[in-house]
């Protein structure tokens, strides 16, 4: 089973950037559907973008669309989550996850994911 470390969150100002990172553990990754989700404090987690294993079919979420780019390097088994032009209400611990379906991540949603890594926090302030 793979394991998954964040990274690359922080504070920025309204409009910035940021770009998210998520490393994978073990040779299997390709095989991976992967996501990006986020948590804002007191709300539930939702889903943000999701890739398939090769890279051919990305989904996003209405909020972030446009202005978030999800991306992967199976070569280096990371994930990435480019996030440009945010808001206040980007702010959230955005966590990756992996399933080997992309509809689990996409359609099924976070309570039927297993493979979680550990969360990043992304403070956009105003």
């Amino acid at each position: 089973q793979v394991q998954l470390v964040e990274s690359g969150g922080g504070l920025v100002q309204a409009g910035g950037s940021l770009r998210l990172s998520c490393a994978a553990s073990g040779r299997t990754f390709r095989s991976y559907a992967m996501g990006w989700f986020r948590q804002a404090p007191g709300k539930e987690r939702e889903f943000v973008a999701a890739i398939s294993w090769s890279g051919g079919s990305t989904y996003y979420a209405d909020s972030v669309k446009g202005r978030f780019t999800i991306s992967r390097d199976n070569a280096k088994n990371t994930v990435y989550l480019q996030m440009n032009s945010l808001k206040p209400e980007d702010t959230a611990v955005y966590y990756c996850a992996a399933d080997s379906k992309l509809h689990t991540i996409v359609v099924r949603g976070y309570r039927y994911l297993e493979v979680w890594g550990q969360g990043t926090l992304v403070t956009v302030s105003s």
